[in-house]
Formats: C-alpha cells, structure tokens, sequence
C-alpha cells in the first residue's frame, strides 16, 4: 500500500501547518475538522468511507465507531500511546478488525518538566501573589515524591535533583538505572507520609490516589498531576483539600480535563489553563513522529 484514499483527521490533529500540507503526500483526499465530534455519531459521520484517521487524546475511539467504519485500515494517534488500558482508542477492536493503531511518544516532556519546576518555585518563593508557608524555600532539600517513573517522571525527576531536591519515587516496577542515579524507591504510602511535594506522571485513566492513600499524605502538601486526566477519586481529593487548607493542588489544562468546575470552590487548587507540553518544539516533534507513523504503515514497516 503505497497511500492512502482518504484520510480524517476528526479533531484538531495538534500538528503544525507544514505537517497538515505534507499529509497530501500520502493521500488522495485530506479532510481536517478543528472542533471536537460530540457524538459516536458525529464520529462516524466524518470517518464516512476514509481508510485512515488521525485523533488526539482529547477525543474516544470506541468500539462502536470502529465497527460502523468498515473502511478503515489505520488510525494514527497525534498524542501518546502508553498502553492499550490507558489508551482512548479501543485498541483491541481495532486489532479484531484488522485496523492498524499507530501512537507517539517523548514529545512533550520538557515543556511539562518546565512547567513543574517553574509553578512549584514561584510558590515556594512568592514569586507572584501566592506562596506556600511564610518562609520563602528554595527547592535544594526538598522531598519531592515522583509517582510513575516512566519518561516524563524521570525527567521531572532528574530535574528537582539538579536542584538539590531528596527526590524519591514509586513505581509498580522497580527503576535500577533511577536508584543507582540517587533517585530512591519508597513504596507508595511511605512517599506520600514522607514527601513535601508529591507529582504524579502516570498513563490515562490510572487513578492512583483513593481515600486511604489522601489519608496518609495528611496536610501541609503540593500534589501536581501532571498526567492527562485525574489520577485520583475526585471525591477523596476534594475531601482531603476542604480538611486541609494548608495543602495545594496544581495541575494544567490537561491534568484538570473535565474536573474545572467541580474544583473551582476550592481556592487551594492552582489550575494553568495551558497545556504544558504544548510548544513550537513540541509541536514540531509530534508532526514528525505522526507523519513517520504513516510512513511506516505504507511502507509496510
């Protein structure tokens, strides 16, 4: 298969312009919608008789939609493809159907590690109209916990340790290569007693933190979730910030997702409305790596 007859991007596929001119290369037709498909209906309705699609992370490729879309060979994800339990698009459906699903990854790293480390020290230091304890702080000894020590984590990680940070982390499997580079494992519970700053970085629709676990993480805390979506129950977060209001929530428009008006009462919650790892590099890098995806696929790599 050298190209295809007809790709879709359903949503705004969040690459750049140079990229949405080179996908006429690899297709007879191109058609870009830039607003989001409401319905399993709307989705349908644009995929009609394309073989190819592109879609975010923003937008869920369900079952439904891949069974009334005989045509399709390929959907290519612009955004990451951590798994097929975290992933938006029924993997697996797609897989029955003989439906290829292409994702990316290490695109948006460093702008989200920015993001971290430039929020959480305007707060320690009250470098803006807010800070943390009465006392300004810089980040050399902080305990700084890192949840998920997948590319993002140990970026982040590395990078509080530049500062002097005691940085710590879990992960359901072990990282030697983190732990020979002085970043110490803690089972979950004891990182969140023993940490002043904990961030999460975990894959979609992992919801770590319960009740027991905001339990133990007490008060006097900054909880960043830096991953897309909650990484915890909502009602157990909302607990833990109305009983301590010495403890902080920060998260950017991708951590917030849906949540915005159900923690917009709480004033200890520190919400960007950006996407942190979205940037001219970032950008750049994610147009690449989705058109080496479809590359790939024609060529039959």
């Amino acid at each position: 298969m050298d190209r295809f007859r007809k790709i879709v991007a359903i949503e705004d596929p969040l690459i750049n312009a140079a990229a949405r001119e080179s996908l006429k290369k690899y297709s007879d037709e191109v058609v870009i919608y830039n607003d989001l498909p409401e319905t399993d209906e709307e989705k349908i309705r644009r995929i009609g008789d394309a073989d190819a699609i592109l879609v975010t992370f923003k937008t869920r490729i369900g079952r439904n939609v891949i069974e009334s879309c005989p045509s399709l060979k390929y959907i290519g994800m612009c955004c990451t493809l951590y798994d097929e339990r975290s992933c938006n698009v029924d993997v697996a459906a797609a897989r029955k159907k003989g439906i290829a699903v292409r994702g990316v990854r290490d695109y948006g790293d460093e702008g989200v590690v920015e993001y971290a480390i430039s929020e959480i020290v305007r707060f320690l230091h009250g470098f803006g109209d807010r800070q943390w304890r009465p006392l300004k702080y810089e980040l050399g000894g902080m305990k700084v916990g890192i949840v998920g020590l997948g590319k993002t984590g140990r970026m982040t990680a590395d990078a509080f340790r530049f500062f002097g940070s005691d940085v710590r982390y879990f992960s359901r499997t072990r990282k030697p290569d983190a732990e020979a580079a002085g970043i110490g494992y803690l089972p979950l519970h004891d990182l969140l007693s023993f940490c002043d700053i904990i961030l999460t970085t975990l894959p979609r629709n992992t919801y770590i933190l319960q009740k027991e676990e905001f339990s133990i993480m007490g008060g006097g805390k900054i909880l960043m979730n830096t991953s897309i979506g909650a990484t915890f129950d909502l009602e157990a977060l909302k607990q833990w910030l109305g009983s301590n209001p010495d403890s902080f929530y920060f998260c950017d428009g991708t951590g917030m997702g849906t949540l915005k008006d159900e923690l917009a009462p709480f004033a200890n919650v520190f919400y960007t409305p950006a996407v942190a790892g979205m940037s001219i590099q970032s950008t750049q890098r994610l147009s690449d790596k989705v058109l080496a995806n479809i590359e790939a696929f024609l060529s039959g790599r």
